[in-house]
């Protein structure tokens, strides 16, 4: 069992990253629903994480903690950006009962 787990290098991790981040791509580009939009920028956030971690556990030393300090700012500003656009998507779903992205062309009303 600890075969598996110690052939698991740093490309590893990598592929995981843009596989995560193209999922999360392909999520902003083709849904018209504002929450999944949110969700899918929330999956490129995290995968720019994993990426930023993988590359701070391959240098190690001070550079392995300014990576997980960068890491950590990126998840609260995602947090921020999410409570955010939530909030804004709570609104608009109030007043237009329906929070679907062409259909939005102006935030006056």
């Amino acid at each position: 069992m600890n075969d598996i787990w110690s052939n698991i290098g740093f490309g590893h991790f990598l592929v995981l990253s843009a596989v995560v981040f193209a999922i999360g791509t392909v999520g902003v580009v083709l849904r018209r629903n504002a929450l999944m939009v949110l969700m899918a920028i929330e999956l490129q956030l995290n995968a720019a994480n994993i990426a930023v971690l993988t590359f701070a556990r391959m240098h190690g030393g001070a550079a392995g903690t300014r990576g997980q300090t960068l890491a950590f700012i990126v998840i609260a500003v995602a947090a921020a950006e999410a409570a955010v656009g939530l909030a804004i998507v709570v609104a608009v779903f109030r007043r237009r009962a329906h929070a679907d992205l062409d259909r939005l062309t102006s935030l006056k009303n």
